[in-house]
Parts: structure tokens; sequence; C-alpha cells
């Protein structure tokens, strides 16, 4: 196989697997947008992490909340933990790496705010760790996982959601986790600025 061929086997597998979970994954989507909606809505703020890839995520979804999606509106208060280098470290190495999101929840995160939680694996110690955190602040959890949903699904509250994409292969999941974050922005957006979807 040569490499055209090779990307574009590449962009099908990647459309089959968007195409192949939409229909499970868009009423969680819907849910998830609503409530992250109304978290704005009442005052609050939304909390975002992951790892490597999924960090990246988290960043990009920070990012357009507070700056904008594809609608001029205000700023709204949405923070990504994976940003801060000199925290990160300090936490890592005076504790656990595991602990690195779970002490910013506890020390950022109140009842009413919600956290944002990205795992492919949903088996991420820091990301378990992070969604307890969220827990014990009565804070609100919409957890982007992959596969089976790992142990972080197994962990989640009837007042969560998870979206999960049933897939086992990394890229994959990422590819789709990108796309729901879009949509959770646009639902979002239209959301706050009184748009029907």
């Amino acid at each position: 196989m040569d490499a055209t061929a090779r990307v574009l086997q590449t962009f099908h597998t990647s459309a089959q697997t968007k195409l192949e979970v939409a229909q499970i994954v868009a009423p969680c989507v819907a849910e998830a947008a609503a409530k992250l909606g109304d978290v704005l809505l009442t005052g609050h703020k939304i909390l975002a992490c992951g790892n490597g890839g999924s960090a990246a995520d988290a960043q990009h979804f920070a990012g357009e909340m507070l700056n904008r999606f594809e609608m001029e509106r205000p700023e709204l208060p949405a923070f990504a933990l994976g940003g801060d280098i000199a925290t990160l470290t300090a936490i890592a190495n005076d504790y656990s790496y595991d602990e690195i999101y779970a002490k910013q929840i506890r020390a950022l995160g109140q009842s009413g705010d919600a956290l944002l939680a990205i795992s492919t694996s949903g088996n991420s110690r820091n990301i378990l760790q992070a969604v307890a955190a969220a827990h014990d602040r009565a804070m609100s959890v919409i957890a982007l996982t992959g596969n089976d949903g790992g142990n972080l699904s197994r962990m989640l509250s009837d007042d969560d959601v998870e979206i999960c994409v049933a897939s086992t292969v990394t890229a994959r999941i990422q590819e789709v986790h990108i796309l729901v974050i879009h949509c959770l922005c646009d639902l979002i957006d239209r959301q706050l600025l009184g748009i029907e979807a």
C-alpha cells in the first residue's frame, strides 16, 4: 500500500468510526451540553482535564469557551487544568502524578461547577482521582471515554454523563472526542444565546 492509499484508508476508518458511534453518543452529547450550559447559566465554571492528546483536547475546549466557538458571545469560565507546568510538576514531585488534577479541583472546584474529564481508556489514575475530587466538591462530571469506559464509567453517578466511543483504537477515539467537543461548544452557544438547535 502506498502512502496516499494509507492516508485514504485512515480517513475512511475515521469517518466510519464516527458514523458507527453517532447514534449512540448523540443523545449523551445533547444531555452533556445541556448540563454544561446550565452550569454556566447559574454562574458556575467548567474545569477540564486529560492526559497527552486528551489534555490538548481539554485545552481546546477551554479555549473555545473562554474565547469563542463559531458565534460571538460573552467569554465563558472554562479552565484546562493541564496547562500550568509549575503546578503540575510541584504536585507530581511532592505528592504523586495521580494527584495533579485532584488537588487543583479540591482548591478551585465548587458545588455547582462541572468537570470535563477526558480519558480514552477510562483507566487513567489521575483522571479517576479528579472525578473523585469533583464528586467530593459536589460537581457534576462529563466523561469522554473510549472502549468500554473502563473504571471511570463505573464510578460515575446518576447526575453525571458519559460519552463513550466504543473503539479500541486510541487515535479513532480521540478523533471522535474532538468532534464531540465541537458539538458541545455548538450546543452550549445555542443554549446560552437562545438559538434553537
